[in-house]
């Protein structure tokens, strides 16, 4: 007889309630097999999409090494084609210097014609040489009046000086010089200091 407030079936055997979850768990876990059980093809379809991924991911990787080679060997042919000419630009300064100096030495006023165009002719290719050099991006470093910059100065010696603010350049004793933006030689300066007193 059952039970009106608290319904149970008919069969109040123990041993069948836990047969008929076993049974629904096994349907379940069936189910779930079934499941499981995947079609091989999807399986190898998996695997070429894996594949496919990877071949991607790779392709992609070498198109990158590939641009950053192209750029590095870009830029490295740049660089060669405006500071190749570093050596010899290094030995045209001191051709420079030493076409300056026989200037400096050269006999004022009193010299004779055959001296003075001499002199001419030395200034001529003092000028020609200082053209070609500013053609090829040579450019003399900033001189006298200028504030001492150690980048592109070296200082020799400190004088005293009333002309030139103090930390400033008073004196070039030999002119430096820069290739675009690249420093050939500095240039040696005498640098002002105040004056005592």
């Amino acid at each position: 007889m059952q039970d009106k407030e608290n319904p149970r079936p008919a069969n109040d055997d123990p041993n069948a309630a836990a047969a008929e979850e076993y049974e629904v768990a096994a349907e379940a876990e069936a189910e779930a097999t079934q499941d499981d059980d995947t079609d091989p093809r999807d399986q190898r379809i998996a695997e070429l999409e894996a594949e496919l991924a990877s071949a991607k991911d790779h392709q992609l990787r070498a198109l990158a090494e590939v641009e950053n080679m192209r750029r590095r060997s870009q830029r490295e042919r740049e660089d060669a084609l405006k500071y190749g000419a570093v050596s010899l630009a290094r030995d045209l300064l001191s051709v420079a210097d030493n076409l300056g100096r026989a200037l400096a030495a050269a006999p004022g006023e009193q010299a004779d014609e055959s001296v003075k165009s001499l002199i001419e002719g030395v200034a001529m290719v003092e000028r020609d040489l200082a053209g070609a050099l500013e053609k090829h991006h040579v450019h003399q470093v900033p001189g006298v009046g200028e504030p001492f910059d150690h980048n592109i100065h070296q200082a020799v010696v400190e004088i005293e000086s009333a002309d030139v603010a103090p930390g400033h350049v008073a004196q070039v004793l030999q002119t430096g010089y820069t290739l675009h933006d690249r420093l050939l030689r500095p240039a040696m300066v005498a640098v002002a200091k105040a004056p005592d007193g």
